[in-house]
């Protein structure tokens, strides 16, 4: 064997075991990943995480006198929860029906689109407030006007004018009810106030 061949063949030998000197040690398995990706900011030059934690509502615990009195309190949050989301869907029915509004030009474009408005409601929600008790029907006018600041006799007189609006609220006044019934969340409302809030934040 010449002696270049001897050279090449003692330099490939060597290789393989200083490459593998100078390597570093490999695990046998791959290691598990630690921690997990969060927002962040970057504060004064730093970057730093962000993570949004959610409110917690801490209120005084409830002392209920019988069971009756907690038999009540649990009807008042099955309704909250029964009736809530409809009031949250008409507030935001309200807020895009009267910004579409104020984008038509004249009378007779905003009477046809309220027709319209009125028949869509009436189609939608009917077989809803159809399964509502007599009770959570006065709920339900209460936590409207909560969510939209307005009564809901104030809310129909707006869209569909006076003349309804003094028609539903004599329909209402048949059964007990009134559409110009407002939300108290400091007096008579202050427990379903604290219901709804619970409700609202999953905390209940």
């Amino acid at each position: 064997m010449s002696k270049w061949k001897l050279l090449i063949l003692s330099f490939l030998l060597v290789l393989p075991a200083q490459l593998a000197a100078q390597a570093p040690a490999q695990p046998d398995r791959p290691l598990p990943k630690k921690g997990f990706l969060v927002p962040m900011c970057i504060y004064q030059g730093d970057t730093i995480p962000y993570v949004k934690l959610p409110t917690v509502y801490i209120f005084k615990p409830l002392k209920f006198k019988n069971k009756r009195q907690k038999k009540k309190y649990d009807r008042l949050v099955y309704d909250v929860k029964k009736v809530l989301p409809i009031a949250e869907e008409i507030n935001s029915v309200v807020l895009e029906s009267y910004e579409y509004l104020q984008t038509l030009p004249t009378k007779k474009e905003r009477d046809q689109h309220i027709k319209r408005l009125e028949k869509g409601l009436m189609k939608q929600y009917k077989p809803r407030l159809k399964k509502l008790t007599y009770r959570q029907g006065k709920l339900l006018i209460k936590l409207i006007d909560r969510q939209s600041n307005q009564t809901s006799y104030e809310l129909v007189k707006a869209f569909l004018g006076p003349l309804k609006a003094g028609f539903y609220q004599t329909f209402a006044a048949l059964f007990g009810a009134s559409l110009k019934k407002e939300y108290d969340a400091e007096g008579d409302d202050a427990l379903t106030e604290r219901v709804v809030i619970l409700v609202s934040n999953h905390q209940i």
